[in-house]
């Protein structure tokens, strides 16, 4: 696949989604990805996406101030 901004290749990779819900952080890692080799621009499938909105929706529920959550195991 070739990258939207520099048209670079790029290589399945991970990252970390982080997102603020009011005064609340929820901090995901190992989120699964596509990583430019060349800008290292970041880019998350919809099927991922998807994925993420109901890990948020869920850490909302439980909400403390800082809520760090393994992708892998939560999906």
């Amino acid at each position: 696949m070739a990258c939207f901004y520099c048209k670079g290749d790029t290589v399945e990779s991970t990252t970390v989604y982080t997102a603020q819900i009011g005064k609340a952080i929820i901090v995901i890692k190992n989120v699964p990805c596509e990583e430019c080799e060349q800008c290292s621009e970041i880019e998350i499938s919809h099927e991922v996406m998807l994925k993420l909105t109901r890990i948020i929706e869920t850490a909302k529920q439980l909400m403390q101030e800082v809520a760090v959550i393994d992708y892998q195991q939560a999906a």
